[in-house]
């Protein structure tokens, strides 16, 4: 065999990290730079207003107090509501069986309540719905209570 018959051995690699790793990175030009500030600000300026705007806009918690079922067709939950005093609210109850099904619902109007000199000024009002029910009932729950819409 001849040299021109062997294979040429690989070309030993060049030192030089460029080579190796690649050209060196390109940054960002000063207008791409400031356009994402802008970006980057303007988003943080809309959160912030959104923050700001569903804080204001009021809401309404609920506490479970208790129940009772007096009789196989009905069951009473008690629950305090926390909101505005000057504010109506609606929240909703249900009735659950031994298995977690719900036996009953009710929607409930929640009015606005006088300010006294309570210890939170008024926001806090105890409520009481009587539901009816399907079946046995072993437990009443407040699902959710809300503000309705203003329009509607």
């Amino acid at each position: 065999m001849t040299s021109k018959d062997q294979p040429s051995a690989p070309a030993p690699a060049s030192p030089s990290l460029a080579n190796r790793y690649g050209g060196q990175k390109r940054t960002l030009s000063g207008k791409t730079k400031r356009i994402i500030l802008v970006v980057a600000l303007a988003a943080g300026m809309a959160f912030m207003a959104w923050i700001s705007t569903s804080n204001a806009t009021g809401s309404v918690t609920f506490k479970d107090i208790g129940y009772s079922t007096p009789d196989a067709t009905l069951a009473e939950i008690d629950f305090q509501v926390t909101k505005e005093p000057a504010t109506a609210a609606k929240c909703s109850v249900k009735a659950l069986d031994s298995k977690f099904a719900v036996v009953g619902w009710k929607v409930l109007d929640i009015p606005p309540n006088a300010a006294d000199a309570g210890s939170d000024g008024g926001r806090t009002t105890a409520h009481r719905a009587t539901v009816r029910t399907e079946s046995q009932a072993v437990s009443g729950v407040v699902d959710s209570c809300w503000i309705p819409d203003a329009a509607k």
